[in-house]
């Protein structure tokens, strides 16, 4: 029975952690660029609480699918560059879509495309991908790793889950609250 108490957390749990810090810190550059262009605090994520879930996506993309091409930048950084291209583009589409709402309009971008994406972050996001798979993830795996040795398993078990049940009531608020239903 002991055993079954100390074991590790699971894959989805630590992804469920990852997303979340990376959600967080996408929220947090988020909120610096647009201070910096615009002098306003204005939340940029699509949940009400500080987090931009494209962001955590965009980690776990990179941190499941593209982490063997870390000897392989040229092939990273083509792969990061169009699949977030193309995430960029259905996430705004569906947004769009259900809400009405554009979180980001690339419109007056050069080599833009109906407004949903542009070359230019195309091309950050490929090298982005390149900073954060070479060094970002692997430093951020090493200090969670040394946060999580001194926090009982149980208590970790019970952040992860926690975070989820956040995550899920923070996205049904936020949709209702977009769709209009209590207006």
């Amino acid at each position: 029975m002991e055993e079954i108490k100390n074991k590790p957390l699971s894959n989805f749990q630590k992804m469920v952690i990852y997303f979340v810090i990376y959600a967080f810190c996408g929220w947090i550059g988020e909120e610096i660029f647009c201070l910096i262009s615009t002098h306003q605090f204005v939340n940029r994520g699509f949940l009400f609480g500080p987090i931009c879930p494209i962001y955590g996506y965009g980690a776990l993309i990179l941190i499941l699918c593209l982490k063997d091409y870390k000897k392989k930048p040229i092939i990273l950084f083509f792969l990061a560059a169009i699949i977030f291209s193309v995430f960029e583009y259905i996430t705004d589409f569906f947004l769009q879509a259900l809400f009405a709402i554009r979180w980001w309009d690339y419109t007056g971008f050069f080599l833009n495309l109906n407004g949903r994406i542009t070359l230019s972050f195309s091309i950050l996001w490929g090298f982005g991908s390149l900073i954060f798979i070479k060094f970002l993830h692997p430093l951020a795996t090493k200090i969670i790793g040394k946060i999580l040795v001194k926090i009982p398993t149980k208590l970790q078990k019970i952040l992860a889950n926690t975070l989820v049940v956040i995550i899920v009531i923070d996205t049904l608020i936020s949709s209702i609250c977009y769709l209009g239903v209590f207006n």
